[in-house]
């Protein structure tokens, strides 16, 4: 029977996995982090997708609770500015289309809707939210979706039926502290250490890792959260990383922490801003913004990346430390050999154009459960798990593609190089297809991946690849309920931006 698991690195992968496997199993499996006081956080992951809930309510955590300690505020989306012409933008928000005779909203509004206005702000209540800055909450806690609100107890990805409204953007270091006393105060083993080596029995699994102070320290299961450098999975396990750059050619990111100069202005949004090489980032926290640029080296060096972050985000601040990180883009081919599993950077990473870092990390975790090993260690456990995240990472690989060929940019070496950049799996089918009709359920990538058909369809329309005529369906048939749908989604959006408080004043209700 497996009884103790080792995690190696902590950072918000190791202690997301070691207080998701104690809250599933108890006393009844050891965990250790084994985290080195020498290596630092990269500590830029500060967005998320909205199934991170189901994290924190599977370990009984309230959002009140973590989010004020973490310096969290809210996402309802992302707003995409210069992907299509300087200064026009559009939200991909947490939101599904209504649907009106078997049609989407989209659909609908590709045959009457207003096409002198944006898509978005026709189609979905939450971009109204966006503009006017509002919280997802009423000063007394209430969730502005009704029926939404609530815990939802010890729920996994595969449970989530409605589309919950936002996400969160926090400081990932906070993050892991936060985690770190909550894992430790219910049993999880904290080991400050270094790891010197990496031992290994006669069939090639890992017998034992050497740590400096503490000497040899065993473990069933190993875990690998070493981030970028792979400590288990690939310097000791050999697996075989599949690198991504063929498809997405940005490889390095520089990072601002930026003050707010006026602070009680705060977006409850992500922004990504195209620029010349790449795009830059804003993540909105409680007392300070996270900024940074992701980039590719072969269009811009790195010092002329962080020249432009400055300009763009922190004009007369030199004073702020900027962090570069190389971005190891891709995933192993399988993150899950012999008795190590990788989660986290070290098992894959597809920039972080749409939050999908931490998903991937609670993907991972969520699996392992799943698919724990006993004693037989039965290879088709270990199979599943790495067909499952494969395909996820994948999935959200062609996702992000479609981002940078669906752009109408082609002003600069790198925006042209993205338009004849080759397409991964069945891509350029589907974008083919989006031409001529929105996508459904049948047509996107079709394995679990996080990414609903709204949020392809959002992306197309919003970046530009609208298809040439609507659905002649649609002109056969009577639009009267649409188009009271139309107006009943700008009632709800109106309604809301009255009754909702802005993001920054609900937040400071809960800092208090």
């Amino acid at each position: 029977m497996i009884r103790s698991v080792a995690i190696v690195g902590g950072g918000t992968a190791g202690w997301m996995t070691a207080t998701y496997l104690k809250a599933a199993f108890g006393d009844r499996i050891d965990v250790t982090v084994v985290e080195s006081a020498q290596v630092s956080r990269i500590g830029v992951g500060e967005a998320t997708f909205s199934t991170v809930r189901h994290f924190f309510d599977y370990l009984g955590l309230d959002e009140a609770e973590w989010l004020p300690k973490c310096a969290g505020g809210y996402k309802l989306g992302i707003r995409f500015e210069n992907w299509s012409a300087p200064g026009e933008y559009f939200y991909h928000p947490f939101e599904r289309l209504r649907v009106v005779d078997g049609f989407s909203l989209a659909d609908w509004w590709l045959e009457h809707g207003d096409r002198s206005q944006p898509f978005d702000r026709q189609c979905f209540v939450t971009t109204a939210l966006c503009e006017a800055k509002r919280a997802p909450r009423m000063l007394d806690g209430s969730l502005f979706a009704a029926g939404l609100d609530g815990s939802l107890g010890r729920s996994t990805l595969a449970e989530q039926r409605a589309q919950f409204p936002y996400a969160y953007h926090f400081d990932a270091d906070r993050v892991a502290g936060f985690l770190a006393e909550y894992g430790v105060a219910r049993g999880v083993r904290h080991v400050v250490d270094d790891v010197e080596h990496v031992a290994q029995d006669e069939r090639g699994w890992i017998s034992h890792i050497v740590t400096k102070e503490r000497g040899e320290l065993t473990a069933d299961l190993f875990v690998d959260c070493t981030g970028f450098r792979g400590l288990l999975i690939n310097q000791t396990m050999g697996a075989e990383f599949m690198s991504f750059q063929d498809v997405l050619p940005n490889n390095r990111a520089v990072a601002l922490r930026v003050p707010r100069d006026e602070a009680t202005d705060m977006n409850p949004y992500t922004t990504a801003y195209a620029a010349g090489a790449g795009w830059i980032w804003t993540i909105p926290l409680f007392g300070r913004n996270g900024n940074g640029y992701v980039y590719s080296d072969q269009f811009i060096s790195p010092e002329d990346a962080e020249r432009e972050l400055r300009a763009h985000v922190a004009p007369g601040r030199d004073d702020l430390p900027a962090n570069h990180i190389r971005m190891r883009i891709g995933r192993n081919r399988d993150a899950w050999i012999g008795n190590c599993v990788a989660i986290g950077l070290s098992g894959a990473f597809v920039e972080p154009l749409e939050s999908t870092g931490i998903f991937f990390i609670q993907y991972a975790i969520e699996q392992l459960v799943k698919y724990f090993p006993d004693e037989r260690w039965d290879e088709t456990q270990r199979r599943e798990w790495n067909t499952r995240m494969a395909n996820a990472v994948d999935g959200v690989k062609e996702f992000l593609v479609l981002h940078y060929k669906s752009a109408r940019r082609e002003d600069t070496p790198y925006w042209k190089e993205a338009k004849v950049r080759q397409m991964p799996g069945s891509l350029a089918a589907r974008l083919d297809l989006a031409r001529s009709q929105l996508l459904d359920e049948e047509t996107i990538y079709p394995n679990y991946h996080g990414f609903e058909t709204y949020s392809w369809n959002t992306m197309n329309l919003g970046l530009g690849n609208v298809p040439a005529h609507p659905r002649p369906a649609l002109r056969h048939m009577d639009p009267t309920q649409a188009l009271a749908e139309f107006a009943q989604v700008k009632a709800d959006a109106d309604a809301m931006v009255a009754a909702l408080p802005s993001c920054y004043d609900y937040l400071a209700s809960i800092n208090d």
